[in-house]
């Protein structure tokens, strides 16, 4: 990634001590290099601070045009739409039907298909997914796929990321995403979890999301980014009702919205289900 170092010079400077009467070298010499050292620390802070304070500026500027107090206070939303998967790029399948229930921070309900018989539901670190057969769990790794997209999601980056301690911002020029002319900047918290934003350099709305996280079983470094288009207002909030991601350069979903509403109040059962069987458990023969 792009590196700005925002803390560096962590040991003292060191002085040269004064010289004795035999010395050949003047205290004057002596002492130059040392300020010369100080002084040029001294600008490359103010050049960092300048970054970070331009990279804040930006970013404050797409929370108010996402819609300001109405976006960072949003409690819920209910939207409907189309989903459609890709594999390697290529569509997978012809697309399905969904409702959606989210309520901030971590409850999350998905209802796909026509009939509305295929529930997969997202409480806290838990995953269920809901259908004929009952409620079973969702499988580990569709469960941290899904935990690591809404750790990094822009509603987690621009909600909560910018308000830890030791978060870090950085701006990094003028770029193109999704033929718009941008502005990038960089988010790094104090775990070094970094998540880069490309700001339509007109409107200020988010246009592109990008993260990257490396594999812990193949240890290799995945990209996933997220592109945001056709923002409609609703209820005082910028809203993307079409939302692309992609998984290494390659699409891997599209969303399209049909409705969507916020802050409707949404009942805790929504979000509630247990296991009720495995459906990696061996099915007992049946006795003839």
């Amino acid at each position: 990634m792009k590196q700005l170092l925002f803390a560096i010079l962590l040991v003292s400077l060191a002085f040269g001590q004064a010289s004795n009467s035999t010395s050949s070298v003047p205290p004057s010499q002596a002492t130059s290099p040392p300020i010369q050292s100080a002084s040029a620390f001294a600008q490359s802070i103010a050049v960092d601070q300048q970054n970070a304070q331009k990279a804040k500026s930006l970013i404050d500027q797409a929370i108010q045009a996402l819609g300001g107090a109405a976006y960072l206070h949003l409690q819920d939303l209910s939207q409907a739409g189309r989903t459609y998967s890709f594999h390697m790029g290529e569509p997978d399948g012809v697309g399905v039907v969904f409702w959606r229930f989210y309520r901030y921070p971590d409850k999350d309900r998905v209802e796909l298909t026509k009939k509305r018989d295929w529930t997969l539901i997202y409480a806290g670190d838990q995953g269920y997914e809901i259908t004929y057969k009952g409620t079973a769990a969702v499988d580990p790794k569709s469960l941290a796929d899904y935990l690591r997209r809404r750790e990094f999601s822009l509603d987690h980056v621009l909600r909560e990321w910018i308000n830890q301690p030791g978060i870090a911002l950085f701006y990094e020029g003028s770029a193109v995403a999704a033929q718009k002319d941008c502005q990038q900047v960089t988010i790094m918290t104090s775990q070094n979890l970094a998540v880069t934003l490309y700001i339509d350099s007109k409107t200020f709305l988010p246009v592109k999301k990008s993260f990257s996280w490396r594999d812990p079983t193949d240890k290799q470094r995945n990209t996933e980014d997220e592109v945001y288009d056709n923002y409609r207002l609703v209820q005082g909030i910028m809203t993307p009702f079409d939302v692309t991601r992609f998984y290494n350069g390659d699409m891997s979903n599209q969303r399209f919205l049909t409705s969507m509403e916020y802050n409707k109040g949404l009942a805790d059962s929504l979000f509630q289900a247990s296991v009720s069987y495995d459906p990696n458990a061996r099915v007992p023969a049946k006795k003839k």
